[in-house]
């Protein structure tokens, strides 16, 4: 795995393959990211944007952000051994200052006292786990989100969930075996 674009491409990205992650493939980090910032949907710069990576594993999406400039990124991650690799790779780039990992499960991290808010959300939860919607329905609670931002989520192309009544889908894209949906909070 490699940092596609920007700042730090090229730059090798440590990873730990285990039944509780799925690294986002760099075909699929790359469409998303042309989305970002190609869409005229979306009021949203990458460059300068505070983050909000969810389900972050190894990081490879905040990594890409960081490298193409982002301001900030908060990683959630609750696997210890998975976050412990994330802080190696953001070592590796020099972008400790620039991020913050929560090992912790999200909707934990998410009852805490969060003074930021985000231009970008990114969702990958497993495949098979749909409670990333009462994550999404406690983040709206929150209000940690800015008026211009965008919430993406990445989930099997087969999965049919129903977000409706949670955010206003703009987009969904398939890519292979992943589906890419980008919506925003109503």
């Amino acid at each position: 795995m490699r940092i596609i674009s920007g700042k730090f491409k090229g730059k090798s990205i440590n990873f730990l393959k285990t039944d509780s992650t799925r690294p986002l493939k760099d075909s699929v980090k790359e469409n998303i990211l042309n989305v970002i910032t190609h869409s005229n949907l979306f009021n949203v710069n990458l460059e300068n944007s505070n983050i909000l990576d969810l389900y972050s594993g190894i990081g490879s999406f905040g990594l890409e952000c960081l490298s193409r400039g982002a301001k900030t990124i908060t990683f959630v991650e609750k696997d210890k051994k998975v976050a412990s690799i994330l802080s190696q790779n953001l070592i590796s780039i020099s972008c400790e200052d620039k991020a913050t990992i929560a090992n912790e499960e999200i909707l934990k991290f998410l009852n805490t006292e969060i003074d930021k808010k985000f231009e970008i959300i990114f969702f990958d939860p497993p495949f098979s786990d749909n409670k990333y919607i009462e994550e999404l329905k406690l983040i709206f609670k929150k209000k940690i989100f800015k008026k211009n931002h965008i919430i993406i989520i990445h989930r099997e192309r087969k999965t049919l969930d129903s977000l409706e009544n949670v955010i206003n889908p703009l987009i969904i894209k398939t890519y292979g075996r992943s589906k890419i949906i980008f919506g925003n909070f109503n």
